[in-house]
């Protein structure tokens, strides 16, 4: 399957980089003046990086005529962002005000300012972060209002799911509401098992700490479960959750000594057991194991996490259980519940147990979404499936302006750099306040200035004035025919594949090491 994978991308890189015809010529002074400069700016946002405000510095000095020069401003204030002065970060924020690299230095402060418990400054900056899409300063934030006496606890549990986010805002945010008791123990251990699920070994561990676990019995369960199981579930409650921990990362490698180790843990309690369950249910379902459905049986009524939700409805899926299927769903946190998937997959388990009214419910509420789940409900609802009618094409009067766009232009200098997080960053910036049509026109643009995954994002978020030309294109399609040809392989299927292994960037690699 890998090498299968690996000669798709190769058709892909093939299909996909623009002949060198495309470029357009440039004079080879101005080309050398280019490449040096922005050497220099890639060296500058490495000295940043590395907080070495002496070299950022002397670095941003050679940069004084450079065609980014907010980010030349930006690398030299976060060089010493932890020894800057109030005021210096003010003016910056200031001169950059509506900027998509002035929120980043104000996503930057902010998790300073949470860093040093300055709140005052904090709660009056946080408001203005405009894109608001940092978890570790919405777990600051939540520690804010904790801090102050206000019970945050229901709000942490609904952000604190994704423990590759944490960083330090969510641990001490963590620690703070279980020191003042709004974090039961039970919400503590839960973030401890997500963590260590996560493969988050350090954020388990310092996790633990507040509610006085021991390092080394802790990465113990992490690291060596085996040696955990062996001394079976005995003595008090820490021990029988340290247990659960290492029954779930014992499971991940093989399922047959962690049900061993289940059966003779008699000393758990009935909560503790489903937890269990739901520890070796989540593995199995990864296994795509035959009992999985049987297990999550086992581990009713346990607390589970988001991925836990999704698995135990694709167990119910695979073994037919349409009533397990519906208590899954059920179960789901709402936000979560509200994905096409899942509304789509609740309503096949409601026909199935005879309430087709509150399906039909179900199915008209995504049926005119222009997705897999919104065709599936069309389906059900016995209407044809149909392409919505093509919007008129973004005229040349409505791409100019997109030309001019400074947040592209910055973007596209970006890409060309490979920094897509930084271009990605500010062309979605400029998307927040577009019109449907401005979308399109930004989509084309996209298109015309060969950068298509962002024609594939930008066009994807319309509803009404829709282009499938955009969204799923099809470049170069003289040298994909011959190439799908010789390999035996449907072109529209390769086609599929690039877009969503890629989004046809021509530096993507996959995780077989192939690039296209």
């Amino acid at each position: 399957m890998k090498r299968f994978v690996a000669i798709t991308f190769a058709v892909m890189t093939a299909a996909c980089v623009l002949p060198a015809s495309d470029a357009r010529p440039l004079k080879l002074k101005h080309v050398s003046y280019l490449a040096d400069a922005d050497d220099t700016f890639l060296a500058l946002r490495d000295a940043a990086r590395s907080d070495d405000a002496v070299k950022a510095e002397q670095l941003a000095a050679r940069l004084v005529n450079y065609p980014i020069p907010s980010y030349v401003d930006y690398y030299r204030l976060k060089s010493h962002l932890d020894d800057a002065s109030d005021q210096e970060i003010r003016d910056f924020l200031a001169r950059y005000d509506g900027s998509a690299i002035g929120d980043r230095m104000r996503d930057d402060w902010l998790l300073e300012l949470g860093q040093r418990g300055d709140w005052a400054n904090f709660d009056q900056q946080y408001p203005l972060f405009a894109l608001n899409d940092d978890t570790e300063l919405k777990c600051y934030a939540l520690m804010s209002r904790a801090i102050k006496g206000q019970d945050v606890a229901r709000d942490a549990r609904a952000l604190l799911i994704a423990p590759k986010k944490y960083g330090d805002g969510c641990v001490s945010l963590i620690t703070t509401l279980s020191q003042d008791g709004q974090f039961t123990k039970d919400d503590a251990w839960a973030q401890i098992r997500l963590a260590a699920d996560s493969n988050e070994s350090d954020i388990a561990r310092r996790i633990g700490e507040a509610i006085d676990v021991q390092d080394g019995a802790l990465l113990q369960a992490i690291d060596h479960p085996d040696q955990v199981l062996d001394h079976r579930a005995r003595g008090f409650r820490k021990t029988h959750e340290l247990f659960i921990v290492a029954l779930g990362r014992s499971a991940n490698k093989d399922l047959a000594p962690a049900l061993a180790a289940l059966d003779l843990a008699v000393s758990l309690n009935a909560r503790q057991r489903a937890l269990a369950w739901a520890q070796i249910a989540l593995q199995a379902s990864l296994k795509l194991a035959p009992e999985a459905a049987d297990y999550w049986r086992n581990a009713a009524g346990a607390p589970l996490s988001n991925e836990a939700h999704q698995w135990k409805v694709r167990a119910a899926l695979r073994e037919g259980d349409w009533k397990l299927v519906r208590s899954a769903v059920e179960e789901m946190p709402q936000p979560l519940r509200n994905d096409p998937a899942w509304v789509y997959w609740l309503g096949r388990a409601l026909n199935a147990e005879g309430r087709q009214e509150d399906a039909l419910v179900l199915f008209n509420s995504i049926a005119d979404q222009a997705n897999f789940y919104g065709q599936l409900a069309l389906e059900e609802l016995g209407k044809k499936i149909t392409i919505p009618a093509r919007a008129l094409p973004a005229t040349p009067e409505e791409i100019a302006p997109m030309a001019e766009n400074e947040g592209f232009r910055r973007a596209l200098k970006f890409f060309a750099l490979d920094l897509r997080f930084e271009g990605y960053r500010e062309w979605n910036w400029e998307l927040r306040k577009m019109t449907e049509r401005q979308h399109l026109a930004a989509a084309e643009f996209a298109r015309q200035s060969n950068v298509l995954d962002r024609m594939v994002n930008t066009s994807d978020r319309t509803r009404i004035e829709v282009d499938f030309t955009q969204r799923f294109p099809s470049p170069h399609d003289d040298l994909m025919q011959p190439a799908t040809q010789a390999l035996g392989l449907d072109k529209a299927w390769v086609y599929g594949l690039i877009r969503q292994e890629s989004r046809f960037v021509t530096n993507a690699h996959s995780a077989v090491g192939a690039s296209g």
